[in-house]
């Protein structure tokens, strides 16, 4: 048992001297982490609702148009292999 803590030691140590002796991040490190990353995520500018909304109304009107547009070329694809064959 002994043996295979200290490989996986060796393993989760590796060279880089960011993990402490038990292969594991302090939780130090780890709360640190999310306060940066909360801090990040209070700089960011959320688009408005309004904003939101128009830009779903241009997926769904554009992705109506493509699928029509498809349609309508896999309709005349059919009737041209029907009317040669």
């Amino acid at each position: 048992m002994l043996r295979i803590e200290r490989r996986y030691q060796f393993i989760a140590c590796g060279s880089s001297g960011k993990w402490n002796a038990k292969g594991w991040m302090t939780m130090k490190k780890i709360i640190q982490f999310f306060k940066d990353s909360y801090g990040e995520l209070r700089k960011v500018v959320w688009p408005s609702r309004e904003d939101v909304i128009a830009s779903t109304k241009v997926v769904v009107v554009s992705t109506f148009i493509f699928a029509v547009v498809l349609g309508f070329v896999d309709f005349l694809a059919v009737w041209g292999i029907d009317f040669l064959f």
